[in-house]
């Protein structure tokens, strides 16, 4: 039976949250749950580079084969756009660095995978994701919770054609977005 590690990652430049589960056959089982917590921090840039790191350390250590990846939602900031985008980039380039297929969903469509509803709440997502895995407790903080989801949702839509974006590594993404090469 092959087996399957799916890595959901919840970028964020405050908190990213990520979540692992193994796939055997057609059944999940839970892995780690955790988040980057980079509130400590005021230098954007550096921030960035911990995202980097993190994720890296993440890949070495439990080799995912897919990453699954919130996007950014389009928000009033653009500022606080901009950084979520950042953040959800560099979390990509480690897992593009590593030839990892990554697949990026909008956060009503987590949501929708996890509760039946796109516009369910962070507590509600936990708590479905809670009773789904079998887990004993939930983080205070529900960013790691997002990022278990978003693998979560990868497992529920696998094999499925997805309303998503995949990147199998850097010519794919290219040949995805021709007008982002100057």
């Amino acid at each position: 039976m092959k087996e399957r590690i799916i890595l959901g990652i919840d970028p964020g430049t405050t908190i990213m949250g990520f979540g692992l589960i193994k796939v055997v056959g057609k059944t999940m089982q839970f892995v780690q749950l955790n988040e980057l917590d980079l509130k400590k921090y005021s230098d954007h840039y550096l921030k960035l580079k911990l995202i980097f790191e993190r994720t890296i350390e993440l890949i070495d250590t439990h080799n995912p084969d897919e990453i699954a990846i919130e996007a950014p939602f389009f928000g009033k900031n653009v500022q606080s756009m901009l950084k979520l985008g950042r953040a959800q980039g560099v979390a990509m380039a480690a897992g593009l660095s590593r030839e990892i297929p990554i697949t990026e969903y909008l956060p009503k469509k987590i949501k929708m995978a996890i509760t039946g509803n796109g516009n369910a709440s962070k507590e509600q997502v936990a708590s479905m994701l809670k009773s789904l895995l079998n887990l004993k407790t939930l983080p205070k903080n529900l960013d790691a919770t997002d990022g278990l989801a978003a693998a979560v949702c990868h497992f529920y839509n696998s094999g499925k054609v997805v309303g998503g974006k995949n990147y199998t590594g850097w010519a794919s993404f290219v040949k995805q977005h021709p007008n982002k090469i100057k």
